[in-house]
């Protein structure tokens, strides 16, 4: 597993009007509803439930939400980029502006704690993340997230 079948280029989003933790699962159910075609609402919902169990914000401006859904054939992903942080009630308490949520089949088992460790992995890396938030461009954030995994590979 690696973050290029994981995510697709078209899941990779700037955000500049999120100023809630809510509006951020919004955002993130209605880009996820084009690459996974589960409808935004039920992913939403889906989400609210995952967080209500405890916050993903892992901390150092980072989230990684994620959910089991039923109709997936396949772990998918979305990231987002904010171009202002918001409260995310992270562990270390600091505003989050770099989020990768999951959405999973309901049996997916395995897969959904792999794919969770090998995002988390890759955005453990300080200087991939100053890249990040370094850049506005989708397309550049998809190569960024891309390349890093395919370097430590080799």
């Amino acid at each position: 597993m690696d973050l290029s079948t994981l995510l697709a280029p078209q899941a990779v989003k700037v955000v500049s009007d999120v100023s809630s933790k809510k509006r951020l699962l919004q955002s993130i159910s209605e880009l996820a509803e084009q690459t996974v075609g589960v409808p935004a609402a039920r992913i939403f919902e889906s989400l609210q439930e995952r967080e209500s169990l405890g916050p993903t914000g892992v901390g150092n401006g980072i989230a990684l939400p994620h959910t089991r859904l039923p109709g997936l054939d396949r772990v998918s992903g979305v990231f987002i980029r904010l171009e202002r942080a918001i409260d995310f009630d992270a562990a270390d308490r600091m505003p989050v502006d770099l989020v990768f949520a999951l959405m999973a089949p309901i049996d997916s088992g395995v897969d959904h704690l792999k794919a969770l460790a090998l995002v988390s992995r890759t955005l453990r890396d300080a200087e991939l993340c100053a890249k990040l938030r370094a850049n506005a461009d989708p397309a550049a954030l998809y190569a960024l997230m891309t390349e890093s995994e395919a370097t430590k590979a080799a």
